[in-house]
């Protein structure tokens, strides 16, 4: 039976030099695959309002659906860390809100741990869940979740003041009690350098490759998302042309009368003739 990873395991590959894998996943088979591939860290992110759910953002996204979409992974994964995504509202509400939400991906879901987006502004609230026993990775820089108050989805932290907040803001979350910290779309020199000063891993996308880690939505490293491709995607494969054409193949041997031909039917030894009345 694989070792199932614990937080103390993902940190523990930060002291060791031992770089962290992390994907999505929002469903079984997807999870199945990553687990058995030795990914270390399995994110149900709510990026599932996009890419699954057909949301223009992640911010319409439910507790109910992420816990949907938590429970079905979870019967996916043997080894890596589940880490399940709270939607915007779930926890910005107070730190009650917060840690009865929390407590619901651990307990209802089989989750590992739960992610949060914001800096020091949410230190209080990430306090609060560490201290009821939920393990919290948090994620600054970018925030989907927010992108509008940060002007969209922009590169954060390209100037001194703002590098000092991010700075600042993953200290914060370290101190209080975040085991990891998603580092997204901000200058590679700013990761590395937020990486060398905390003591817990940082995850980075599109944050270069000082950090600790990497995670990428499976959606766009495997060309299954078209609407748009972030600069700091990476697509391994296009699968997208490939299940087209597979599908397009299928429905014109539909179609035609081609398929299912006879290696893919099912073939009756006994003589029906004996099921018509009189030979009719």
């Amino acid at each position: 039976m694989k070792k199932k990873l614990t937080v103390p395991d993902i940190i523990a590959m930060k002291k060791a030099g031992e770089k962290i894998a992390m994907l999505t996943a929002y469903e079984v088979s997807f999870a199945r695959m990553l687990d058995g591939a030795g990914i270390e860290i399995v994110l149900v992110g709510d990026s599932l309002g996009m890419v699954v759910l057909g949301y223009d953002s992640t911010v319409p996204v439910t507790m109910e659906e992420m816990l949907h979409h938590c429970r079905a992974v979870n019967r996916g994964v043997e080894q890596a860390l589940l880490v399940g995504d709270m939607p915007f509202m779930s926890y910005q509400t107070g730190s009650r809100d917060a840690i009865v939400n929390g407590g619901r991906f651990i307990k209802e879901a089989g989750c590992d741990a739960v992610k949060l987006e914001g800096g020091s502004e949410i230190c209080d609230t990430v306090r609060a869940v560490v201290r009821a026993g939920i393990a919290v990775m948090g994620h600054i820089g970018l925030t989907p979740q927010t992108a509008g108050n940060l002007g969209g989805f922009k590169v954060q932290g390209k100037d001194l003041d703002s590098a000092r907040q991010l700075l600042d803001s993953a200290r914060d979350l370290e101190a209080a009690g975040a085991f990891a910290v998603v580092l997204e779309c901000i200058p590679d020199q700013l990761a590395a350098l937020i990486s060398e000063k905390l003591s817990i891993p940082t995850i980075g996308i599109g944050a270069g490759a000082g950090c600790d880690g990497q995670v990428l939505v499976t959606h766009d490293m495997l060309g299954l998302f078209e609407k748009f491709v972030p600069k700091f995607v990476k697509s391994y494969v296009n699968l997208a042309p490939q299940i087209k054409e597979a599908v397009a193949s299928y429905r014109s041997e539909v179609k035609e009368g081609a398929y299912p031909d006879a290696e893919h039917s099912f073939v009756m030894q006994a003589d029906l003739s004996a099921l018509l009345d009189n030979g009719k």
